[in-house]
């Protein structure tokens, strides 16, 4: 039975763990979204939210502070928690991210899943208007001054080498 027991191990030492988690917050906080297995993800999220409901205090912002900053070790990242995503979640009680499940990953069929911030959408950049297509630009640079290309020969196989004559 599983009584009583908060947070899965990850197969780690409790400090190697805290530091994954920090590692995780951190590029999680600096880029928005982050791509890792699903079981990371469910640990990293209630992580994640309490350091941004920490973000979004307005009583006494250095403590706070300091509070994040104990987890989150680079300085810039710790300055946008309070100063962009602190005020973007300000309205919001709580459920700051979102889980995306991927699927299996090839190599050894752990399940995947991406961990984003609510309002930082993916747009992929392909995707832009589906009636235009945009000619790559070196492309067209080559096909200017350049001379058609000649199709190459399709032989079949190639012949049996002549056998050696005794000499």
């Amino acid at each position: 039975m599983r009584h009583r027991i908060a947070h899965r191990k990850l197969g780690r030492t409790t400090p190697h763990r805290i530091a994954l988690l920090r590692n995780l917050a951190t590029t999680f906080f600096e880029r928005e979204r982050i791509r890792t297995t699903l079981v990371r993800a469910k640990e990293l999220r209630p992580f994640a939210e309490r350091l941004i409901t920490l973000a979004r205090r307005d009583d006494n912002r250095l403590h706070a502070r300091r509070l994040v900053a104990r987890h989150v070790h680079d300085t810039r990242v710790v300055k946008k928690l309070f100063d962009s995503l602190g005020a973007r979640f300000a309205s919001r009680p709580g459920g700051y991210t979102r889980i995306l499940r991927l699927g299996p990953r090839p190599g050894d069929g752990a399940e995947m899943a991406i961990l984003e911030l609510l309002g930082s959408e993916y747009k992929p950049k392909g995707k832009e208007e589906k009636g235009k297509e945009k000619a790559h630009p070196k492309a067209a640079e080559v096909t200017k001054g350049a001379e058609p290309k000649k199709p190459r020969p399709q032989g079949g196989r190639k012949k049996k080498a002549p056998e050696p004559t005794a000499g």
